[in-house]
């Protein structure tokens, strides 16, 4: 049985936002390095720094913008599990043992290299994936790769940040306040049950309950961010039977573009403003920043087609039917491009070493570009579907078909809006084989 994985308007819309959003943040990231590294660098920096209601405006950007991203990062999520790649436990495991692999080999590479150093703490750096970034670039291809290949690398990339939110909650945590932990969980259970039993269909009491559970979140010590995922998983997702959208598509479709426009450029602007010295090669040289480079451009492919290689083989699961593994490799290099998630870890790896973070930054903005880069570029040479496989008619589900013996009633240019013979699979042809005598 074929694994068919189709693309919804939703999931469309996110891709698109994406590829836009991914322009705007790279951009706002060559601005922000810029202005940075001029003569009014020290004013820039110091802007993030000035004080605003007891926290500086980078922190603002890091712990209540971002708690935004990460609530659109569990809604997209939440849809997943319950009408998406994630939605079946066969479909499900693929991206899932992925996105372990792409964390477990590049934590594996850091460690090795920054085992009882100062910069230890940078493990959870190289692990995460940029949702924005990576789906821009498969959004560049188009119909350059398969439809499967951009849900697979969504499902990974979403699982992989879920992975990187486990992180920051376990380790990257400062003293706990189990009072206000309490609070904060009290205020979940209670969202849980406006939903569950009470079926609140508004979304404003949700928002309100969330923005109660991030300032209890944030005075307890875990991070603050984390309460957007979990505030996500609150939200009712089923809509009533008079209405066409649920709470949790509604907020979905409303989140798209100020993450895409504002709350991701905004954060690109207040994390990269890295002054480059002179010393900037040592430091690209220096154990943390190998580890990272290493970890993002080099474990996270190997990682993600070990993972989904091993599940193949052991019966696990299966790769979709228009999925090759170049297709998985290309996904692979792509799972690369840290940036966001990776910045975010930085400043909660090291506060108050700007040295290192600034090291760090600039091997991460390294790794992410040689992954985008190197991921395009295979994709866009070898990321087509397969068309032709083994000199037989490739038919319409994608799967090789024995030659027919009928080359005239076959079209000489392929094109899927109008295909060629029937297959002996009963399927349309989409493209003429070479070999056909």
């Amino acid at each position: 049985m074929q694994i068919e994985i189709p693309l919804s308007r939703t999931f469309k819309e996110f891709v698109n936002s994406g590829k836009a959003g991914g322009i705007v943040l790279i951009l706002c990231t060559l601005i922000s390095l810029a202005i940075a590294n001029s003569p009014v660098g020290g004013a820039y920096l110091g802007f993030w720094h000035a004080q605003v209601a007891g926290l500086s405006i980078e922190l603002w950007v890091n712990d209540a913008l971002m708690a935004i991203f990460f609530l659109l990062i569990g809604l997209e999520l939440e849809r997943e599990l319950y009408n998406g790649e994630l939605s079946d436990i066969k479909k499900a495991l693929l991206p899932m043992l992925a996105a372990a692999g792409g964390i477990a080999v590049p934590a594996l590479i850091h460690f090795g290299l920054n085992n009882g150093s100062a910069t230890q703490a940078g493990l959870g750096i190289p692990m995460a994936t940029d949702i924005a970034f990576a789906l821009g670039v498969i959004a560049l291809l188009g119909s350059k790769v398969p439809a499967s290949l951009k849900v697979f690398l969504a499902a990974l990339a979403v699982m992989d940040d879920l992975g990187a939110i486990v992180v920051i909650a376990l380790f990257y945590t400062a003293k706990l306040s189990f009072a206000y932990l309490t609070g904060a969980l009290a205020v979940f259970t209670a969202l849980l049950l406006m939903n569950r039993a009470l079926r609140v269909m508004a979304l404003t009491p949700y928002l309100v309950g969330g923005a109660l559970m991030w300032f209890l979140m944030l005075k307890s010590g875990v991070h603050a961010t984390v309460a957007g995922v979990l505030l996500a998983f609150a939200i009712p997702y089923s809509a009533k039977q008079d209405d066409d959208t649920s709470p949790s598509h509604r907020l979905e479709h409303y989140l798209h573009k100020p993450v895409a426009f504002v709350i991701l450029p905004a954060f690109a602007l207040a994390n990269t403003g890295i002054v480059i010295g002179s010393n900037w090669a040592q430091d690209l040289l220096s154990s943390n920043s190998l580890g990272i480079i290493l970890g993002l451009a080099v474990g996270k492919p190997v990682g993600i087609v070990l993972a989904c290689a091993a599940a193949v083989a052991l019966g696990i699961s299966r790769l979709p039917s228009d999925l090759a593994w170049r297709h998985v490799f290309g996904a692979g290099l792509l799972g690369g491009i840290g940036f966001t998630m990776s910045i975010f870890i930085t400043n909660l790896a090291f506060p108050g070493q700007p040295g290192i973070v600034n090291a760090a930054k600039i091997a991460i903005l390294t790794a992410s570009l040689i992954s985008g880069i190197a991921g395009f570029l295979w994709l866009k040479a070898k990321g087509g579907p397969d068309r032709i496989q083994g000199g037989g008619l490739v038919c319409a589900t994608g799967r090789p078909a024995a030659c027919t013996g009928r080359r005239s009633r076959v079209r000489s240019t392929p094109s899927e809006d109008a295909p060629g013979p029937p297959t002996e699979c009963g399927h349309a042809a989409l493209v003429p084989t070479p070999s056909c005598p």
